[in-house]
């Protein structure tokens, strides 16, 4: 799997949850929407790119902080 379009796929999602008004709950349901509709592998080669590049990512803020708040999720 490219890793650059998973981070682009988190960062579609992540947009569409940021305009919700409730940030605790979009962070909540950006990490259990990515649990219910990627495939396991997809989540372990995104959180590992994610433990090896966190400032450097390309993860938007909110994706970053609904991995790291929510990584029992993924």
């Amino acid at each position: 799997m490219n890793i650059d379009n998973l981070v682009t796929m988190a960062n579609q999602i992540g947009s569409f949850y940021e305009s919700m008004p409730d940030h605790k709950k979009s962070l909540h349901d950006i990490a259990d929407h990515i649990k219910k509709t990627w495939e396991p592998r997809m989540r372990r080669e995104f959180l590992a790119h994610v433990d090896a590049n966190q400032t450097a990512s390309g993860l938007s803020p909110i994706v970053l902080e609904s991995v790291l708040l929510n990584r029992e999720l993924f």
